[in-house]
């Protein structure tokens, strides 16, 4: 195993890397520095957009373009120009939560979930985008929503609240996208206080966590046993996602924001994409979104 630095353009959080396996490009976003980022497998070919608010997370459409989750709600991002057209907002009534951490299910419906930005209330919710562009709410109560993603045949959906401890598991129907029967997936994290951010699932299912201030990768069995640690350059590691021409490469995003004063800092490494390699392992492709 291998892990290299591949671009360091210092965001304020890097997050939500998605590999695209139709063009061979990787993007990433930089939440508070309202940007999205685009390069090639080894880090060539840098490109970046600038947002006009925060952003939360990112999905392909099989049209071409994006769908970016904003602060203000869905919108469309247009590559070509960089504008970027509201598709809804799902919580015109909440000024204090913002769209968080998203991704694709295989039907193409964009499963987003809202974080209280007091980071002390629970009021995010997790929403349903559909390919009509219409919006669903599918659950609530929750202080950072993080981790969505799914087992490799689409039945099982994970996701977690960033400073629960845990991560769950709901029933997923691909017929209709609604989830169903929560229970806890796994108790994440080695020490106490352990905060759950980005995941993703390999093809073997088995799901990978990014563990943020403790600077650890978890991978984990279907039973949510503890699997694999990946002890990382930087503390602060916030997503995963597999890509590269085999879908061998772990991308790793993390964050250059000063930490809590409890917590550690990290040096000059921070806010880092990092790239793993030969971990024996492959991910899926991800899905584009349907509208």
């Amino acid at each position: 195993m291998q892990i290299d630095v591949l671009l360091d353009v210092k965001p304020t959080i890097g997050e939500g890397p998605v590999w695209d396996v139709q063009e061979q490009r990787l993007y990433w976003i930089d939440v508070e520095g309202c940007r999205v980022f685009r390069c090639t497998a080894d880090g060539r070919e840098l490109r970046a957009w600038d947002l006009p608010e925060a952003i939360g997370s990112l999905a392909l459409r099989r049209e071409g373009g994006a769908v970016v989750a904003l602060a203000s709600g869905f919108h469309f991002l247009d590559f070509n120009t960089g504008d970027t057209q509201l598709i809804v907002n799902p919580e015109p009534d909440k000024p204090h939560t913002r769209l968080n951490d998203g991704k694709v299910d295989a039907r193409g419906r964009f499963i987003v979930g809202s974080m209280d930005t007091r980071e002390g209330g629970a009021d995010g919710a997790l929403f349903r985008l559909d390919p009509d562009l219409s919006v669903h709410q599918l659950d609530a109560g929750f202080a950072i929503s993080n981790g969505p993603c799914w087992s490799p045949d689409g039945s099982t959906f994970y996701f977690s609240d960033t400073f629960s401890g845990e991560i769950w598991a709901y029933d997923y129907d691909l017929e209709t996208g609604n989830i169903a029967n929560r229970r806890t997936f796994t108790k994440a994290g080695i020490t106490p206080g352990i905060a759950t951010d980005g995941s993703t699932v390999d093809a073997e299912g088995f799901l990978w966590n990014a563990q943020v201030f403790a600077g650890k990768l978890c991978r984990y069995a279907p039973d949510g046993s503890l699997d694999r640690v990946i002890e990382m350059p930087v503390k602060k590691v916030t997503s995963v996602s597999f890509g590269g021409p085999e879908l061998d490469i772990l991308y790793v995003t993390s964050m250059t924001k000063p930490p809590m004063p409890h917590l550690p800092g990290d040096g000059v490494l921070r806010g880092s994409l990092f790239a793993i390699h030969g971990l024996g392992v492959k991910g899926l492709p991800e899905p584009r979104f349907g509208g």
